[in-house]
Order: structure tokens, then sequence, then C-alpha cells
């Protein structure tokens, strides 16, 4: 724009060109899976299985069994 007035090339301004990238997969910007508030929460070490509690992640909770942290069990795809 060369006086700033709004009336510079088309196809030039913020938001085009190379520098803007979309998030492939469905997967959001961070990269998750959004299971959503049911499923389960699994141990990978002994694989005992719990019911997932919403507001409450699952890398939080530890295993009733062997006190490892519990992982989301996801859906498969």
């Amino acid at each position: 724009m060369p006086r700033g007035d709004g009336t510079g090339p088309r196809g030039q301004g913020p938001g085009t060109g190379r520098g803007m990238r979309q998030a492939k997969g469905g997967l959001g910007l961070s990269g998750g899976f959004a299971v959503g508030p049911g499923g389960s929460c699994v141990c990978p070490s002994c694989g005992e299985k719990v019911s997932h509690q919403l507001g409450s992640p699952c890398f939080e909770q530890k295993c009733s069994k062997c006190g490892a942290a519990m992982t989301r069990e996801y859906p498969s795809q």
C-alpha cells in the first residue's frame, strides 16, 4: 500500500502468501485428538482402565494398582 489507504495491489496484504499455515488432519493447533468427555484412562504399565473424568486429565491420575501415570485411551482410526 503506497499511501497506507488500503488501495495497494491485491493479494499482498497480511494473511496471504506462504507464511500462513493451516492445521492438517483436523488435529487442531496443538495436535490433540479431541476425543471428548467420554472414554477411558489406561495405565501404560499394567493395563488397568478407569473411566475418564471430565476436567481431570488422565496424565494427572495415578494407577491404583501400580502408581504409574495414566494415559488417555484413544479410539482407533
